[in-house]
């Protein structure tokens, strides 16, 4: 079947026969369980909330030096 499918160039077996191969890949994949998809869902959104007030600061304070600058040099 599978050299039918390589020699004709119908969209259709072809269609087919990617979606059983891909089948196939994903049962081999190891999933994660739940609760490891918790526990790295949990430290992704710390970790992003962390980053984003570390930046918000040195964002504040970089534009409180700039002010400060630009008001001695008036």
């Amino acid at each position: 079947m599978e050299a039918i499918a390589a020699k004709t160039r119908n969209p259709v077996i072809w269609f087919l026969r990617y979606l059983r191969e891909a089948k196939e890949e994903l049962e081999k994949v190891a999933w994660p369980s739940r609760a490891d998809v918790v526990r790295y869902s949990a430290l992704v959104i710390v970790v992003g909330v962390a980053l984003a007030a570390a930046f918000a600061a040195l964002d504040w304070a970089l534009s409180l030096g700039l002010e400060q600058l630009i008001r001695l040099s008036k």
